[in-house]
C-alpha cells in the first residue's frame, strides 16, 4: 500500500499543472484506500509479492471510486469531503465533472493494459455504479421507497466496485476460478454491509467521523435503511413522514435525525447488516490461504463494531 500512493499520483499526472492539482485533490486528502487494499490483498494470497500489475489493478479501482466522489459531490452540492473542501466547492461543478471523467479515463486506460477480461469487468462495473446512482436519484424524497429498492441501489453504487476490487486482484494474481469467485463473493457482501454502516453513521455519526455534514442523505431525500425502518414504526413513523418528502433545512434535518436515532430503527438496521456479515465471512472461509481468509473474516465482522446493538 505504501507503493500504491506514489503510483496513484503518477497515474493522474497529465502535464497540465491545473488539471493535475484538481485530479490529485482527493488523493492528497487521504482516505481508507479500502478498494485497492482489497485488490492487493486478493492478489498477494499465499505470501505472493505484489507485482506492478497488482498495484495497477488496485489503482484502477481507486480511481473509479475517486471519480464517483467527484461526481457525487456535484449531484449532492456537497462542500466538504474527507474533511477538506470538495472539488466542486473549490473549482466549480464543471471542473469537478470533467476531472472526474479524466480519472475514469485513466482507470480505463490502466484496465486495458491489464487485459481484455479486466477491461470488460471494469466497464461493466462502471455501468452498475451508474445504475445504482440513477436508482438512488430516482427514489429521492420517496417515503414509500422499499427496502428492496434500497438494497438494489447500494448493490450497484457500492458493492459492485468492492466485488470488482477483489476480483481484479485475484485475476492479476492468476488465481484459480474457485478462488476468483470466493473473493468476488466476499467483496460483494462486504460492500453491502460497508455501505449500510455508512448509512447508519449518517444518522448517528458526527461530522468529524464522516468527513462531511451529518444527516446529508436525509436532507437530500436519500432515505436509507434506518430511515425506511423508522417510517414503518408506529411510535415515530407518522411524525417522521410529516418531515420527509421534501428538502430539509438544518432544524428539520436535526429533528429527523433525532427521531430515527432515538428509535429502534438503528438497532434493527444493524441487525439486518449481520446477514451480509455472515455472507461475507462464509465467502472468506472458502479462500484457500488461511491467513487471508482469517483477515477477510475479521474485516467483515468488524464492520458493524461501534454501532448500536440491542441490549441483552
Amino acid at each position: 500500500m505504501a507503493r500504491l500512493e506514489p503510483l496513484l499520483r503518477e497515474l493522474v499526472h497529465s502535464g497540465d499543472a491545473y488539471l493535475d492539482e484538481v485530479a490529485r485533490h482527493l488523493i492528497e486528502a487521504g482516505g481508507k484506500r479500502l478498494r485497492p487494499a482489497l485488490a492487493v490483498a486478493a492478489a498477494t494470497s499465499g505470501a505472493r509479492p505484489a507485482t506492478r500489475d497488482d498495484l495497477l489493478g488496485g489503482a484502477a479501482v481507486e480511481l473509479v471510486h475517486l471519480a464517483s466522489l467527484y461526481h457525487d459531490d456535484v449531484m449532492d452540492e456537497a462542500t466538504m469531503r474527507r474533511n477538506v473542501q470538495s472539488v466542486n466547492g473549490r473549482w466549480g461543478n464543471l471542473i469537478a465533472i470533467v476531472a472526474g471523467d479524466f480519472l475514469l479515463a485513466r482507470s480505463a486506460e490502466i484496465a486495458a493494459g491489464l487485459g481484455p477480461e479486466i477491461a470488460r469487468l471494469l466497464a461493466n462495473t462502471l455501468g452498475q455504479l451508474c445504475q445504482g446512482q440513477v436508482a438512488e436519484v430516482h427514489g429521492a424524497y420517496r417515503v414509500e421507497r422499499s427496502e428492496q429498492e434500497y438494497e438494489a441501489a447500494i448493490a450497484g453504487k457500492t458493492a459492485a466496485l468492492m466485488a470488482t476490487s477483489c476480483r481484479i486482484g485475484a485475476l492479476t494474481a492468476g488465481a484459480d476460478p474457485m478462488q476468483v469467485e470466493a473473493l468476488t463473493s466476499f467483496g460483494r457482501s462486504f460492500g453491502m454491509v460497508f455501505q449500510l454502516r455508512d448509512d447508519i453513521l449518517d444518522v448517528v455519526g458526527t461530522e468529524s467521523e464522516l468527513g462531511k455534514p451529518a444527516g446529508q442523505d436525509l436532507a437530500e431525500g436519500i432515505y436509507t435503511l434506518p430511515v425506511l425502518i423508522a417510517l414503518q414504526l408506529p411510535q415515530v413513523g407518522d411524525e417522521l413522514r410529516a418531515l420527509l418528502g421534501q428538502p430539509l433545512g438544518q432544524p428539520e434535518r436535526d429533528k429527523a435525525r433525532a427521531i430515527v436515532a432515538t428509535s429502534s430503527a438503528v438497532v434493527r438496521a444493524v441487525k439486518a447488516g449481520t446477514r451480509y456479515v455472515e455472507q461475507a465471512t462464509a465467502a472468506a472461509g472458502a479462500v484457500s490461504d488461511p491467513t487471508l481468509a482469517r483477515a477477510l473474516g475479521d474485516l467483515a465482522r468488524s464492520t458493524l463494531d461501534g454501532l448500536p446493538v440491542a441490549s441483552t
